[in-house]
Parts: structure tokens; C-alpha cells; sequence
């Protein structure tokens, strides 16, 4: 991953949850300055740094080494879907596997040509609760 994408998506993870640069930084032990410029697209991170933005953030660090021409991991969850998977309606719901319902349901708002709503989100995890049961 390129240090603009890891920037992104630590703003985007961060700002989802309502913190500041500053609570982040306590909580994973580096300065605000470094994470600023993370953030930024800027910066040469260390794998401890990560590991403990990862942590702060309450994000799932994964690091893998592929071969040439292999796959890719499969893509992220929008940060949409993210933010609405802390929410009640999906963490009250019972579901079998919390993790392949989040991919599902990303695979189909992939099929959008306009980033999803909560509503939207609503709407799919319907569909997932009516084909579960």
C-alpha cells in the first residue's frame, strides 16, 4: 500500500470515530506531528508504528507478502459501510458470520455508481437478514 492510501485511510478511520490527531496519538505513542504527516500522504512508517495507529484506531492490522502475479487481497470496506457496521442496527442483528456478511454487502454496493447511504446499508443488510433466516 502506497503512504498516500495509509494516510487516507487513517484520516478516514479516524474522523469516522470523532477523534482528533492528538487522542490518537497518546493512545498509539507518537507524536502529532508524525501522524499529521502520515495523514498527509507523507512519511516513511515503521511496522511498530503501524501496529500501534492499528491499535489505537481499534483496526485489524494485516501484513502480507505475495508473489508476483498473485492476487490481491480482497478490497477494503467502504468507509460507509464501516461506520455502519458499529452501528446497533448490524451489531444487534444476529448474523453467522459478521465478516462475509461485511464482504457481501461491500460486493454489492460495489455495483452502485454513487457511494451508499445508511439507508442504502439498511436496505442490503435487509436483504442478507431475509436470505439467512
Amino acid at each position: 500500500m502506497e503512504i498516500v492510501e495509509l494516510g487516507r485511510r487513517l484520516r478516514a478511520r479516524r474522523t469516522a470515530e470523532g477523534r482528533t490527531i492528538a487522542s490518537v496519538a497518546a493512545a498509539a505513542g507518537l507524536s502529532v506531528p508524525y501522524i499529521a504527516n502520515l495523514e498527509n500522504g507523507r512519511g516513511n512508517p515503521t511496522l511498530a508504528a503501524i501496529t500501534g495507529l492499528a491499535a489505537a484506531l481499534g483496526a485489524e492490522l494485516r501484513v502480507e507478502l505475495r508473489e508476483d502475479g498473485e492476487p490481491s487481497a480482497p478490497a477494503t470496506l467502504p468507509d460507509s459501510l464501516v461506520r455502519f457496521a458499529r452501528s446497533p442496527r448490524f451489531t444487534n442483528e444476529r448474523l453467522p458470520d459478521r465478516e462475509r456478511v461485511l464482504t457481501a454487502m461491500a460486493a454489492m454496493g460495489a455495483l452502485a455508481d454513487r457511494p451508499l447511504t445508511d439507508l442504502d446499508w439498511h436496505r442490503i443488510l435487509d436483504t442478507v437478514v431475509l436470505l439467512t433466516r
